[in-house]
């Protein structure tokens, strides 16, 4: 049982916590958005928890559908479903006990939380696939990685309004980003095996368009946010932030694996900077 549970662990990224951290900041910003400050413990704890089980459910997911792809890459040739220590079906089995496991979370909440939670595991469903017939995959990965937002409206609200809308797309960007660097680790395996990622459809553009996508990301959410009225706690949240964007461009910019996996591993620190900024400016904006 002991081997078994530390199976189940490495299947859902338990010693990696950047995956979860990456959809918990923009989920709780979001949620204080929302609230026009602090949303109470409920909330913070059905966003959290449900966050970690379903970020868990999709790592299973991903991994039954990448099975064969895994093989020819080395960063993942060792993962539990990729090497036959655990079944396809053993794998989706501990998915779906866990995607249950958050929709029980989310019955606590309200009916449009509910309804909008089928969306948000119906993209999670699809970005597996995505990479077999879409050139920019990561583009429905930032879909589902962002999907948080709305449902955090909902929970709060019990309506998406057009603001939540415009946060998923600043969001969408950021998750283009760092995840363009994170295919950047793979792409001489990716482009062997015919995978689709955005650092082979960008090809010598991809440094680039990654400062891109982070400076569209902070200008969005600054200018929806209203920057100058949030007052100094958010300003300096996104100065931190575009600090950290100056440094992963110099992290990536000769485009090494160990650069650009550095890069992409400590992104949740950034999107902590901008949720830490939202916070304290309602606290004391």
């Amino acid at each position: 049982m002991t081997d078994k549970l530390k199976l189940y662990l490495d299947l859902i990224r338990w010693n990696r916590p950047a995956g979860w951290l990456l959809l918990l900041w923009p989920s709780l910003a979001a949620l204080w958005v929302a609230a026009g400050g602090f949303p109470g413990w409920h909330l913070i704890a059905v966003f959290t928890l449900g966050t970690v089980l379903m970020r868990s459910a999709g790592c299973c997911i991903n991994d039954v559908a990448d099975r064969e792809f895994d093989k020819h890459v080395k960063r993942t040739a060792n993962r539990p479903v990729t090497s036959g220590r655990i079944g396809t079906k053993e794998a989706l089995t501990v998915g779906a006990v866990l995607a249950l496991c958050a929709f029980g979370l989310v019955l606590t909440t309200n009916r449009a939380t509910v309804q909008w939670s089928f969306a948000a595991l119906a993209v999670t469903l699809v970005y597996p696939y995505a990479k077999r017939f879409v050139s920019m995959p990561q583009a429905v990965l930032g879909v589902a990685f962002s999907f948080g937002i709305p449902m955090a409206f909902a929970a709060v609200q019990s309506e998406v309004p057009p603001l939540a809308w415009g946060l998923l797309l600043g969001n969408l960007f950021w998750v283009l980003a760092y995840d363009t660097e994170y295919a950047m680790v793979d792409r001489d395996d990716d482009l062997k095996i015919g995978m689709k990622t955005s650092a082979i459809t960008l090809g010598r553009w991809d440094v680039a368009a990654i400062a891109f996508f982070y400076v569209a990301y902070l200008a969005i959410w600054g200018v929806l946010l209203d920057a100058p009225v949030r007052g100094l706690w958010f300003g300096l949240g996104l100065a931190a932030a575009a600090a950290q964007v100056v440094w992963h461009v110099m992290l990536i910019k000769d485009r090494t694996r160990d650069g650009c996996f550095k890069a992409f591993r400590l992104n949740h620190w950034l999107g902590f900077c901008v949720f830490a900024g939202v916070a304290l400016s309602y606290r004391w904006g």
